[in-house]
């Protein structure tokens, strides 16, 4: 890499990280809530503060976080894409800060509503920024998906290991901090944004083929008119799963008799937290499995059996933790690889379905569906949770599950609808 690739690549990491380091801490800190607090006070109404709400609440900054890459994805094609990062940066920041001096549950909403809209901006950028800046982009990609695994499980073990010396504020006001650093290191450095397509385009700024309401809808009829549809709707599922699982998973783990809390010199450690951490590090060695099968067998075959295999772990998940210890790391140990070994696939799909000409917005419309719609899994959860029992729940995942594997199977025996498939 030169000078140039090293530095959007070290900008994306850093940013790349931030965005998953605060998406999956944030149910870290969901158990404290539902112990603080009692009631949510929304003016006109109260509501009692339960897996219910409370899952409602984080579900509007989640979906924010998807329904925002439309819009982010048009617009980082007018604009510099490191300004996009910088305030998508900033904006993540002053949401934790917010989130440090909420008095209530209504703030602790209004925190999260700002981070969803924040974070929204920053997928579109950051990869149209290795696209369109960076020479080595096979390195660049695997660099950039390394940082955000590194977020998705470094984030809440450093959330962790905060709470047990601080309280909960202190540690969100801590990890507000990060991201102010990155924004302003990302504003010093020097780079150029298009370094890899100057020599096609004379460096001229590209606009993008997406410059009206009408063409909006004209590409994406293209899209929805072809088997990109079945890919869509896979993305459903999986974003419900996703998000289903993993919002209340630091609740469930610690009611679970095999991870007890433990006092030691004072100090409280919740065995279930570092279980949910551990899940999500292995996610890192599934994800790195998925995408390199992805490079040798077709990736509908990979959403069959990775759907399949996810179901019959969300049928297994419970019985494993009344079992005792050992199985149920071992059945937190698949979940974490499979739920992560999906996402090569899916996002594999979507380039085999769709023409190379709209191939953004394909992406675009992907990441709607797994952290849009998919945000409802939390509400999906938290209202089972409440007024149902844990059981119910994963029948529900299995349930999903199932949907996505029988749509890879669906797609395996029909032939890809583009030429590159």
């Amino acid at each position: 890499m030169n000078a140039n690739d090293r530095s959007i690549v070290g900008l994306v990491m850093a940013a790349h990280a931030m965005v998953h380091t605060y998406e999956l801490s944030i149910p870290v800190l969901i158990p404290i809530w539902l112990a603080e607090f009692e009631v949510l006070d929304v003016g006109l109404a109260q509501f009692p503060v339960n897996e219910a709400t409370l899952g409602a609440l984080v579900a509007v900054g989640y979906g924010l976080f998807g329904l925002g890459a439309l819009p982010s994805g048009v617009l980082v094609d007018r604009l510099e894409a490191r300004l996009l990062i910088v305030a998508c940066l900033i904006g993540m920041g002053a949401s934790f800060f917010i989130l440090a001096v909420a008095p209530s549950p209504l703030g602790i909403g209004l925190a999260l509503v700002v981070w969803g809209v924040a974070a929204s901006v920053y997928h579109p950028s950051g990869l149209s920024l290795i696209s369109r800046g960076v020479q080595k982009r096979g390195s660049a990609f695997a660099y950039h998906g390394m940082a955000g695994n590194a977020g998705i499980a470094g984030g809440p073990l450093v959330t962790i290991l905060l709470l047990v010396l601080l309280d909960w504020r202190v540690v969100a006001g801590v990890l507000a901090v990060p991201a102010l650093v990155a924004a302003v290191a990302a504003v010093r450095v020097d780079i150029d944004e298009r370094a890899a397509v100057s020599a096609t385009d004379g460096g001229g700024r590209a606009s993008s083929d997406v410059s009206s309401l009408r063409d909006f809808l004209a590409d994406a009829k293209v899209l929805f008119a072809s088997a990109f549809v079945v890919v869509f709707v896979v993305t459903f599922f999986s974003g419900l799963y996703y998000r289903g699982v993993l919002t209340f998973l630091p609740e469930l783990l610690r009611g679970f008799p095999a991870l007890p809390t433990l006092d030691v010199g004072g100090r409280t450690f919740v065995a279930g937290d570092y279980v949910y951490v551990g899940l999500l590090t292995v996610g890192i060695v599934g994800q790195y499995a998925g995408g390199k099968l992805t490079d040798r067998y077709r990736p509908e075959l990979g959403l069959a059996s990775g759907y399949g295999i996810l179901a019959v772990v969300a049928v297994l998940f419970l019985p494993a933790a009344a079992i005792g210890l050992p199985a149920l790391l071992a059945v937190a140990g698949l979940l974490g690889f499979f739920l992560f070994a999906v996402q090569p696939f899916y996002q594999a799909s979507v380039a085999e379905y769709t023409p190379p000409g709209k191939r953004g917005l394909s992406y675009g419309f992907t990441y709607l569906g797994v952290f849009g719609v998919g945000a409802l899994g939390a509400v999906i959860a938290g209202t089972l949770l409440t007024y149902f029992d844990p059981e119910q729940l994963f029948l529900v995942l299995a349930g999903l599950a199932v949907g996505a594997a029988s749509l890879g199977g669906y797609l395996s025996v029909r032939k890809p609808s583009t030429e590159t498939g």
